[in-house]
């Protein structure tokens, strides 16, 4: 069999092009506003072995919080939830190295409270309830009843006394608190909402678990990591994307915190490990008007170090 005169044709240099003016069209200053996306703090001490107060939350991380903050003015500032941490009213076994803690923690909140009114005078600041949050009124309602809803006498539409906006005295500072965990939900624009979450998947799979469940974009917290995930759906007016978003925590992830992967010594207190955790916080970009759009930004602080478009923030 004879083979075929295959003949190739050269491979040549592409041809100059002359490129068109663009018309893609930059919009730099608009009206769109900014929100800062303030994550589980974890808000709690121990006491080391000469009974000083140890935090479990993170100060270099809650620094750099406000840093930013006081930096970009935010229209909105949104807590996500378990700022306070409330060892002593959970459920689980807790050492005397948590015990009489909790009110030094309450302060540390209150004054977290005053430094982002301080910082953003002119913001709307909201707080969710996470799941630590309602550590306090489901202690109440286990084992003091009634004590449960109690307010001061002849204030009628006062919050309770022992609640968490009562005693951090968000009322002086116009800071809104969403009670209703896990119902509690804020939203940004008609695209985007902010809850706590009760999801806690391994390996990035809590983004997908709520990509699942959700039909518009979430951010969300509990988790203690930073992820960040989209999904693409067919409707009937076509394809739509939406977000599902973890800014991680402003808490330590040395160990301290406790947590299902914590460990004591013999005197009950943290042995320092490496949780899967990541500090960090968020910024959204958004609309209020038109289509809703916005703009997801990721802020990572690591040892006392984040950056946000070219500032850096260090503490």
């Amino acid at each position: 069999m004879e083979r075929a005169n295959l003949q190739w044709n050269l491979i040549n240099t592409a041809p100059s092009y002359k490129i068109p003016k663009s018309n893609i069209k930059i919009k730099r200053k608009s009206n769109e506003k900014l929100c800062v996306i303030i994550p589980d703090a974890q808000i709690g001490y121990f006491r080391d072995k000469n009974g000083k107060l140890v935090a479990t939350h993170d100060e270099k991380a809650i620094t750099i919080a406000l840093a930013l903050i006081k930096d970009i003015q935010p229209n909105l500032i949104i807590c996500v939830g378990d700022n306070l941490d409330f060892p002593e009213f959970g459920k689980y076994r807790h050492t005397p190295a948590f015990q009489n803690t909790t009110q030094a923690a309450i302060d540390r909140a209150g004054l977290l409270a005053a430094q982002l009114r301080k910082n953003a005078p002119k913001a709307r600041i909201a707080w969710l309830a996470g799941n630590h949050e309602e550590r306090l009124p489901n202690y109440l309602l286990d084992n003091a009843m009634a004590a449960y809803g109690l307010r001061k006498g002849n204030a009628v539409g006062s919050l309770p006394v022992l609640s968490v906006p009562s005693l951090c005295n968000f009322e002086d500072y116009k800071i809104e608190y969403i009670a209703g965990y896990p119902a509690g939900e804020f939203w940004i624009n008609d695209n985007l909402k902010v809850i706590h979450g009760t999801k806690a998947k391994t390996n990035a799979n809590t983004a997908h678990a709520y990509l699942r469940d959700e039909q518009v974009s979430v951010i969300y917290g509990h988790i203690h990591r930073i992820e960040t995930a989209y999904k693409t759906r067919r409707t009937a007016k076509g394809s739509t994307t939406t977000m599902a978003a973890s800014a991680g925590c402003l808490a330590r992830i040395d160990g301290v915190v406790p947590s299902t992967r914590g460990s004591k010594d013999l005197d009950g207190r943290p042995v320092n490990t490496c949780e899967d955790w990541q500090q960090g916080l968020a910024v959204v970009t958004y609309q209020t008007s038109g289509k809703h759009k916005f703009s997801y930004e990721v802020v990572p602080i690591v040892e006392g170090w984040a950056m946000f478009r070219g500032t850096q923030y260090r503490s």
